[in-house]
């Protein structure tokens, strides 16, 4: 069984929960083998080269994959989704983003991921939040990936319930860790980390076929 890494401090709680669970140790070492950006995990998945992963939300609507009601949400922003506004540029480790600025019509250099908080956290007034814009015009949350299965649907499905309902306290050496090679500190972290919620219901739902819908108009354009 391979998994599919985004080595994000979005999935952070995800991380730690596989760690601390009594999954042999061969399929966690296999995840830190499969580690990678969004876009990279995206065509691993879609080749089958990994079992499961959270991919981008704009790719998780291919009929070759399972998409689970389990995926990387902001309720409002999210600080790690951003542009500077300016000329258009897109940022190659991302799929959803980009197709969301333009759905937005936020121009500018898209950043996403820990980069992308640690240069909002620096400067916010410089940066826009995709999350927020999204959520002030439609007064709702935005899902940017889902999790997603090839195969060992019974197993993975199983894992992502029991992800969502145990709480996750992330131990103090991980978040020290993660604060020194990320350049952003512990307090941050855990403040980032209260915008991010896994559950995709009702309202989520909804959030997601619409922009989905709206991407499909644009491309067809």
């Amino acid at each position: 069984m391979i998994f599919g890494k985004i080595d994000y401090i979005n999935l952070l709680p995800f991380h730690v929960f596989l760690k601390q669970s009594s999954l042999p140790s061969a399929f966690k070492r296999s995840s830190e083998h499969h580690k990678n950006v969004p876009a990279i995990i995206n065509r691993k998945l879609r080749k089958r080269r990994v079992d499961a992963a959270f991919i981008s939300s704009i790719e998780s609507k291919r009929k070759t994959i399972t998409p689970l009601h389990v995926g990387i949400v902001a309720q409002k922003n999210v600080k790690s989704v951003i542009v500077k506004k300016g000329e258009r540029k897109t940022d190659p480790a991302s799929a959803t983003s980009n197709m969301l600025s333009r759905v937005l019509g936020v121009e500018g250099e898209v950043f996403i991921g820990d980069r992308a908080l640690k240069l909002y956290l620096e400067n916010p007034n410089s940066y826009v939040d995709l999350a927020q814009v999204w959520h002030e015009k439609y007064h709702l949350p935005f899902v940017f990936a889902r999790f997603c299965i090839n195969t060992k649907q019974t197993f993975y499905k199983n894992l992502a319930t029991q992800f969502v309902r145990k709480p996750i306290k992330i131990p103090r050496y991980i978040l020290q860790h993660y604060a020194k090679e990320r350049g952003i500190s512990e307090k941050d972290i855990l403040e980032y980390l209260k915008l991010i919620s896994y559950t995709i219901e009702k309202k989520e739902q909804k959030a997601l076929f619409m922009f989905l819908k709206k991407a499909h108009t644009l491309t067809r354009k």
